[in-house]
């Protein structure tokens, strides 16, 4: 196997559609495409990584909130480099938000809510959350082992 060097996207996917349950749905097809395509990444970091993307991605579809009677969007675009994985969850058309995640100890993990952001920040690297323009961004990657 030929060294990649750790910039170079090495396999893409993306996605947009409304932000409802068969959008994410249609994340786990995207995903075992883009796993065919970068055969290299190790079981262990596609499962975490897929998981925390598919658990962001629900949180849009449950929990944001559109700006306007425009139907709010789901945008799910993932980059994948040798030693990188990138997620970037949009929240295309949101109102402005802040899901609380700089803090996700201070939450219960008895709460009948919340515990999805503790299992994304359990299974990547960083989370992030900004706002751009008229969207809400998830920002989420992992470091993947040694290939």
């Amino acid at each position: 196997m030929r060294p990649f060097p750790m910039t170079e996207v090495l396999a893409r996917s993306s996605r947009q559609g409304l932000a409802t349950a068969a959008t994410v749905d249609a994340l786990h097809e995207d995903f075992e495409a883009l796993w065919l395509e970068a055969g290299f990444v190790p079981e262990m970091d596609r499962m975490a990584f897929s998981t925390a993307v598919i658990e962001a991605a629900t949180n849009v579809v449950q929990h944001a909130v559109p700006a306007s009677e425009t139907p709010l969007q789901l945008g799910v675009d993932i980059t994948i480099r040798s030693r990188r994985l990138e997620a970037r969850i949009s929240e295309i058309g949101a109102a402005p938000s802040s899901p609380g995640i700089s803090n996700p100890s201070e939450i219960d993990d008895d709460a009948e809510s919340g515990r999805g952001l503790n299992l994304i920040h359990a299974l990547v690297s960083t989370v992030t959350f900004e706002r751009h323009g008229e969207d809400n961004v998830w920002v989420l990657c992992r470091h993947s082992s040694d290939v």
